[in-house]
């Protein structure tokens, strides 16, 4: 009877059976008929047995087992590969003249494939026992083809989301050399952002992909800057009030401009960069535009950022002002003279902000330095 051919892959290692039965003469009769299709490898009980499978499991393709053994029954070998989840990666046949029924019905409990009767009919045994073996071969085979192409769209996934990361910092960047800043603002606020989420009891309850989605939904928090003339966006000097009023619709135009971006409402930053350019310069205590916002009202993400907006404006050069020393920027922040803050972000913040400061401590026009 000729071995029904698959296509060979990676996992296909697996070409041996392993016989495990205390009669010699058992073994044979059984290697006999199933040499000439696999490789057989025999043992004399169950500690044998489960000892050859501790040594390399994937090697094995059928496993062919005797039920009364010394010092390790066949049952108990069905127990100790059932508690490793053994059983849905190699099928095991019990061979046994024992017909009680209590046996039969605790390994096929077990997970046992087949339970087939001594004394063994070749051809039968034969079939019976690679049709199994060719469905485990096919499933396995199966499971390598997903598997490959799983990692496959996850890899073309992760070349979208930087590509789509890689569009969104450019937009912002664009927007920040229009305020004839460095261009690493963003960068710091998405890093200030990512520490105070990450690394801070603010963000208590948030998973690492919120976070981490968060960090880069705070990179578009001004892209309503884009639409701001640039005799206001670049003004030297204070701001009337009219064109303060000007400067502050920044907030709801960011949301307008975000809304018309297809792309992004399918992306994971989508509902928290909406929320964080309308709201990062709402005040904890409603003083805050464009909505007046009290409180809890303002989102944990947008409050983050707002906070992050001030500590960086404060700590480097803009075309209205030189950079305050870091003493400075911290009784600024702490008590409210650039608005006031949750009391338990401002805690945070202030833990945290040793960390912070790196980034800025080789930047020669930060934190009057």
């Amino acid at each position: 009877m000729e071995r029904p051919k698959l296509h060979v892959t990676e996992h296909t290692a697996s070409d041996t059976i392993l016989i495990v039965d205390d009669d010699a003469i058992n073994r044979k009769i059984l290697g006999k008929i199933f040499s000439p299709f696999y490789a057989v490898e025999e043992a004399e009980n169950g500690r044998v047995g489960t000892a050859r499978l501790l040594e390399d499991r994937r090697r094995f393709c059928a496993i062919l087992l005797d039920v009364l053994m010394p010092e390790m029954s066949g049952l108990e070998v069905l127990r100790w590969m059932k508690e490793r989840e053994l059983l849905d990666k190699i099928p095991v046949f019990l061979i046994t003249s024992e017909r009680s029924e209590d046996i039969m019905r605790e390994a096929y409990q077990l997970g046992v494939m087949d339970v087939i009767q001594k004394p063994v009919v070749s051809y039968v045994i034969l079939r019976r026992i690679q049709s199994v073996i060719e469905l485990f071969e096919a499933r396995k085979h199966l499971s390598t083809v997903v598997e490959h192409q799983g990692a496959a769209l996850l890899e073309q996934a992760e070349k979208i989301i930087q590509l789509n990361q890689g569009m969104i910092e450019a937009l912002a960047t664009a927007i920040e050399f229009r305020n004839e800043e460095s261009g690493g603002h963003v960068q710091r606020i998405c890093q200030i952002t990512r520490i105070l989420l990450h690394s801070t009891e603010f963000g208590s309850g948030l998973r690492e992909d919120e976070i981490e989605n968060i960090a880069l939904a705070s990179i578009l928090h001004d892209v309503g800057k884009i639409t701001i003339p640039d005799s206001v966006l670049t003004k030297p000097g204070p701001l009337t009030p009219q064109e303060y009023e000007v400067m502050k619709s920044h907030t709801t135009k960011g949301v307008a401009i975000l809304d018309r971006i297809s792309q992004l409402k399918d992306s994971g930053i989508y509902d928290y960069a909406r929320d964080i350019a309308r709201h990062h310069h709402e005040r904890w205590d409603g003083r805050g535009y464009p909505d007046g916002l009290v409180g809890e009202q303002i989102s944990p993400w947008a409050q983050v950022v707002a906070l992050a907006d001030v500590y960086d404006a404060l700590s480097c050069r803009r075309v209205y002002k030189r950079p305050f020393p870091r003493s400075q920027v911290l009784e600024m922040i702490r008590t409210g003279q650039c608005g006031l803050f949750n009391p338990r972000l401002l805690d945070s913040f202030l833990a945290a902000e040793d960390q912070l400061f790196t980034l800025y401590q080789n930047l020669p026009d930060a934190q009057g330095l």
